[in-house]
């Protein structure tokens, strides 16, 4: 399966990314709605997390950086986590960490993609994500892919002055096929 859309593709993330992946996690506006903690980090723990992701995760996680084919820049990561193969299970996350591509449909494209591969290629029976409640963009992408809303946690996050809640959101493969106009 080749991981790409007209614009977008998926490479590894390869050490060469520790610049930009640091920017990006160091960056508030872009982790302000994804990022719990909104710790900053220091060089050195990103180039730890990077070679984790790259040598340590194994079988574990399946990470990607997202790449604008018409210029070969990296514009975001994504990535199914907490993978269960037994159960066929996992979590995906998706941050578009360069501004300016905010706004212009990378999001659903990526996530799109992610999901193909997850199902079609991977065999997934389910994915799940996590989304802060005043993330009204992120809600209204998962909700349009079919994700459906399975749980919140209530005030868990602490933004701007005041509690938020933690959505948990999932999809089964069979519910994706359904909304792409597939059958199993």
């Amino acid at each position: 399966m080749r991981l790409e859309t007209a614009r977008i593709r998926f490479r590894k993330m390869v050490i060469g990314d520790i610049p930009t992946y640091h920017k990006w996690r160091n960056d508030i506006d872009v982790m302000r709605t994804t990022n719990p903690s909104l710790d900053l980090y220091t060089y050195a723990e990103t180039e730890a997390f990077v070679n984790h992701v790259i040598f340590g995760a194994g079988d574990s996680a399946k990470n990607f950086i997202i790449v604008d084919k018409n210029n070969d820049q990296a514009i975001g990561i994504t990535a199914l986590v907490q993978l269960d193969y037994k159960n066929r299970n996992a979590e995906c996350i998706l941050d578009i960490g360069e501004k300016e591509y905010w706004g212009k449909g990378i999001g659903t494209e990526a996530l799109t993609l992610l999901l193909d591969y997850a199902f079609l290629e991977m065999n997934l029976h389910r994915v799940s994500l996590r989304v802060f409640s005043f993330n009204d963009k992120a809600v209204r992408l998962y909700t349009k892919l079919g994700f459906q809303q399975e749980g919140i946690s209530r005030q868990a996050i602490y933004r701007d002055g005041s509690w938020s809640d933690i959505v948990h959101m999932g999809i089964l493969k069979e519910e994706y096929l359904i909304q792409k106009g597939r059958s199993l």
